[in-house]
């Protein structure tokens, strides 16, 4: 579906439009719902241009009808669909389909953001009573037998009844989609996996649940100003607000997803690094209500006896099928061969922070809640850049328009303007109306850039409105991201990182506003796009922050307008694969952590999460000391609960596609409009049309090499492939 990851590191998880929605133990004890009728504004379609959803109009108590009518009449609407008396066709089953379900679309997507951005007590008891009437619906469609009779006598038929390629490939992945669902399983063995889909949909709530309580409770608090020490002045307001926010003295140190936090950078006080670094490392794991470790381990457990049950060895075998790598093994060959490289550099990267200490006669070994308090000192000998120097030169304002905007206009045509009249969920967010190249409208992109208490941890990307030539409508996309709030009348100067967060996401939203397809299930960024794909054009948008021509745009001093020192600009340059030994490190383990806890067999036991996460780092050679996984299991959103699970190394797979595109763009001349053009209409408008190797290949006019990217993260391993 975040996380702010260093220099080449992907930022952010992007959500996928999927709300888990079910059916309360305790419904009975639950007040009933108002009647679901006109006055509800998901009754219909929303009447605000592209439909955008009405927030001065939504209420928190017109999610529960809203979704309850959407589950009811998707359900008549499957059912009338099988058992249509007419002989299956394209239209009357596969296009049916693609229609049915649009009320259910209107409020899920909707209540999927705000249960991510901007949640509440009510809103999550209306998550947690929700949750397995989703999974009851998703599999009253997959493993309706009527139903996969028709789509498997169209798809033996596909050459007569399809009536152009995307209705072919719509014929054959909506066949593999029952396939994979377990379209094919006994009577028996389809009773077993309703029940296993609907206790996963409650354990995977749980967890998120669980995870944002764990969070909120381990933020670092402290009444002694002292104990932050370096801590900008800004980020020490920030800090007094998080607390006045809280009604609370002192000052709060909210946590981040990742296990590291932004502060431990400029904390001068050992104690405080550690205890701030403890509370994110323990986050989840305190007993009580608020720990993950039995959820998780009961996941994993229950994931293994559905891939079981669907005919495959491990829970990763399944999940992996239908992406780019399509094994498992293919996966573990691809991070197996980066391990070397990476902790041979985060060996030295180690050894040169030790030094520093040393010379400080700091009398201390290197931990990791010093990595990046010392790692800040080595940058600045190597490279004499000083974070507090360079954040003045990212107001967030001027990032978003003469950086994001820009970059998009110069590549694809397409021109921002702001829309005050359209109301928002939340006073931090904000619209713009996308326009195309030709005048046409293209979109509407709402971002929310903030952190808050109620807001998921992480940067995420999603839609309020899917685009789609069959239904007629247009993307309706949003970004969220948690950046610390400046004090009132503060400017909002963010870190290098986090401008690259900002193309990262913007450049999935970018996806999503191109999709040009017909159908609604193979949009830009609709449920079947492989994840290691899927990160690959946002990735790619990263590249453009740090063009010359962009960044001499954007990079300004927000008091004098004075363009950031050509000299500055030449450090950064040269300290972009600075760390990068640790950074990749990090993320390959989070990597392999979950690789390892989805290759279980449903006959292991079940596991002490602890102990299992020791035990597989050992495994995968990334047990180093100083250098934690980016996420621990009991604390790791995209696994659980977000929809990366046997996924997380899409961002490294999807790391070497935008690498090898970028040399492309470097040999064709750059950041050219008709350069733009070809990938919009080659790649990022073609959603789920083809097979994604083929639609890569055809676009680059070769298979993508690892060359581009360890050349970006300054690494060099001999022998590793694709």
């Amino acid at each position: 579906m975040s996380p702010i990851f260093s220099n080449r590191t992907a930022k952010s998880a992007i959500r996928i439009c999927v709300v888990t929605i079910v059916m309360a133990s305790s419904a009975a004890a639950q007040a009933p719902a108002p009647a679901f009728g006109p006055a509800n504004p998901f009754f219909a379609p929303s009447t605000l241009p592209f439909h955008a959803p009405p927030f001065d109009k939504i209420k928190d108590s017109d999610y529960q009808p809203a979704i309850d009518a959407g589950i009811a009449g998707k359900m008549r609407e499957i059912a009338a669909i099988a058992n249509n008396p007419a002989p299956p066709d394209f239209s009357n089953t596969i296009v049916a389909l693609e229609k049915s379900g649009q009320l259910l679309d209107r409020v899920e997507q909707v209540f999927g953001a705000i249960a991510g951005a901007n949640t509440n007590p009510t809103i999550q008891k209306i998550e947690e009573n929700q949750a397995p009437k989703l999974s009851q619906l998703t599999d009253a469609e997959m493993l309706n037998p009527k139903l996969f009779a028709r789509v498997a006598a169209i798809y033996k038929q596909r050459d007569a009844q399809a009536r152009d390629p995307e209705s072919r490939w719509l014929i054959e992945r909506t066949y593999a989609r029952f396939i994979h669902a377990g379209a094919n399983l006994s009577d028996a063995d389809k009773a077993r996996l309703k029940k296993i889909n609907e206790q996963l949909s409650v354990l995977e709530n749980a967890f998120k649940q669980k995870l944002l309580a764990a969070a909120k409770a381990s933020a670092f608090t402290t009444t002694d100003k002292a104990a932050l020490a370096g801590l900008p002045d800004g980020q020490i307001a920030a800090a007094e607000l998080a607390a006045k926010a809280r009604k609370q003295p002192g000052y709060v140190l909210p946590l981040q997803n990742t296990t590291q936090q932004p502060a431990l950078q400029w904390l001068r006080n050992r104690a405080t690094r550690k205890a701030l670094f403890e509370n994110s490392w323990t986050r989840a794991e305190r007993g009580g209500d608020t720990d993950t470790r039995d959820t998780i381990a009961q996941i994993a457990k229950t994931r293994a006896e559905k891939a079981k049950l669907l005919g495959f060895p491990n829970f990763a075998a399944w999940q992996v099928e239908d992406q780019m790598a399509k094994t498992p093994d293919a996966v573990l060959r691809f991070l197996d061969a980066l391990v070397p490289a990476a902790t041979a550099n985060a060996h030295s990267e180690g050894q040169d922070i030790q030094a520093v200490i040393d010379a400080q006669k700091g009398g201390f070994t290197l931990a990791p809640y010093d990595w990046e308090f010392y790692s800040e000192q080595v940058r600045k000998a190597k490279y004499d850049i000083d974070d507090t120097a360079v954040r003045p030169y990212f107001e967030l304002n001027t990032v978003l328009r003469d950086g994001l905007f820009y970059a998009a206009t110069q590549l694809y045509g397409i021109t921002f303007k702001e829309r005050k009249d359209i109301p928002v969920y939340h006073p931090d967010a904000r619209v713009f109306e996308v326009t195309d190249a030709d005048g046409k409208a293209l979109a509407l992109f709402y971002c929310d850039y903030f952190k808050r208490d109620n807001k998921q941890g992480g940067a995420w990307t999603d839609s309020f409105v899917s685009p789609s030539k069959l239904l007629s409508t247009l993307p309706v996309m949003y970004n969220v991201a948690n950046f610390p709030k400046p004090a009132p009348g503060d400017p909002a100067l963010i870190s290098y990182d986090d401008v690259r967060t900002m193309f990262h996401e913007f450049g999935h939203a970018l996806n999503g506003m191109f999709s040009g397809v017909q159908y609604p299930s193979l949009a830009s960024l609709g449920p079947d796009i492989p994840r290691d794909f899927v990160e690959f054009p946002s990735q790619f948008n990263e590249h453009w922050f740090t063009d010359p021509a962009v960044f001499a745009h954007f990079a300004h001093h927000y008091k004098t307008g004075a363009p950031m020192p050509a000299e500055l600009v030449a450090k950064l340059r040269k300290a972009d694969t600075f760390n990068q030994g640790y950074a990749l490190t990090e993320l390959l383990a989070a990597a392999e952590l979950d690789m390892q806890w989805h290759l279980l067999r449903a006959d292991a036991p079940l596991q002490v999460p602890d102990t299992f996460e020791r035990a597989a780092l050992e495994k995968t050679k990334l047990a180093l000391a100083a250098v934690p996984p980016r996420y621990r299991s009991a604390y790791f959103l995209h696994i659980w609960s977000e929809g990366y699970s046997a996924g997380y190394y899409a961002y490294l797979w999807s790391e070497m596609l935008d690498d090898d595109a970028y040399d492309w763009f470097m040999q064709h001349g750059g950041m050219t409009r008709a350069n733009g053009d070809r990938f919009r209409k080659m790649v990022l408008a073609r959603g789920n049309t083809q097979d994604f190797e083929a639609l890569y290949e055809a676009w680059r006019g070769a298979a993508p090499t690892i060359n581009g990217m360890l050349r970006e993260r300054g690494l060099a391993t001999p022998g590793v492939a694709k």
